[in-house]
């Protein structure tokens, strides 16, 4: 591997010499991990999960098997990196760069990959490229897991350039959205607007369907019209990810209103898109689908068995 160093920033030349920091070791945090780990590449993670001995299990046993080095602090993460990613939940964007920039290295790269505003993404910039990092923001387009590193992702701003050349030489697929910040999160908050949009109205839609017997002619009325949806398999995976993961979607639709709301418009449907996606995850941490962290929690293979819990619990409610 090289030893050369660059002209720009003072980093490695070659980006597999880079010391990585990992803003969030949840399930975003992890596959990047393991894949740069898989490449060789020093991997170092902070997560505030860390902190509590109730939760850091996970994390420490996840750490030691694939040679991940757990910081004590965002800062401690910070002064050791070459490349920091931020991959936390959307309420926590500018917290981290906050609680990063201090001591960020001259010249490191700061890839934002949140779901957040392209207000808060330039709140974050601000940040880091005042304490001469060098602030990247990331857009992920589609869901992860299936992807893992090669998720489709843009980037943006004035570093955003020299950034994926480095990174797309450790197996990231990232491609320049625009030198100008926001662009990208624009991109990925409209998007947003229907992905996370239609999530919320199929649980919806099935649901109410299931309660009044009539799903199979919803489905076949819904197939009729867009043949080349599979909707059955579909409403699986959109309860599946809600259920594991509407806290976080939650947040990130909330950024998506937010986003909305700075076009001059009323968010009525990302609005109701956070509400539908938070009371999801209300039931999931209340235990209704399982208990979390099993391998059979939210893993139904068909969408009627949490359809049929949901209408349990409302119908007991009553």
């Amino acid at each position: 591997m090289s030893t050369q160093i660059t002209a720009a920033g003072g980093l490695p030349a070659d980006p597999r010499d880079w010391r990585i920091g990992l803003v969030g070791y949840g399930e975003v945090g992890r596959i990047l991990a393991e894949d740069l780990r898989a490449r060789g590449v020093a991997v170092s993670a902070y997560d505030l999960k860390l902190a509590s001995a109730a939760t850091d299990g996970p994390l420490r046993e996840h750490a030691a098997k694939h040679g991940v080095t757990l910081a004590d602090s965002h800062a401690e993460l910070a002064a050791g990196a070459d490349f920091i990613v931020s991959a936390v939940t959307a309420s926590q964007t500018v917290k981290v760069a906050e609680a990063c920039a201090p001591a960020v290295k001259p010249g490191a790269f700061f890839l934002d990959f949140n779901s957040a505003s392209p207000g808060a993404k330039q709140r974050a910039a601000a940040l880091i490229d005042g304490q001469g990092g060098r602030y990247v923001e990331g857009a992920v387009m589609t869901s992860i897991p299936p992807y893992r590193i090669k998720v489709p992702l843009l980037l943006g701003g004035a570093s955003a350039a020299a950034l994926s050349e480095c990174i797309n030489r450790l197996g990231f697929a990232s491609k320049v959205a625009s030198e100008k910040l926001g662009v990208a999160s624009a991109t990925k908050m409209c998007r947003s607007v229907m992905i996370k949009g239609l999530e919320a109205m199929v649980i919806e839609s099935f649901t109410a369907a299931r309660h009044y017997g009539v799903e199979d002619a919803v489905i076949a009325s819904l197939h009729e019209t867009f043949p080349g949806i599979d909707w059955e398999k579909n409403a699986a995976y959109f309860f599946q990810r809600v259920i594991e993961h509407g806290r976080r979607r939650s947040e990130e639709v909330r950024e998506v209103a937010e986003t909305v709301r700075d076009a001059g418009l009323v968010p009525w449907s990302a609005s109701g898109t956070a509400e539908r996606q938070a009371w999801v995850a209300e039931l999931a941490d209340g235990g209704l689908f399982g208990t979390k962290g099993t391998p059979e929690f939210a893993r139904s293979a068909d969408w009627r068995t949490e359809a049929d819990r949901i209408l349990g619990h409302v119908s007991n409610k009553d």
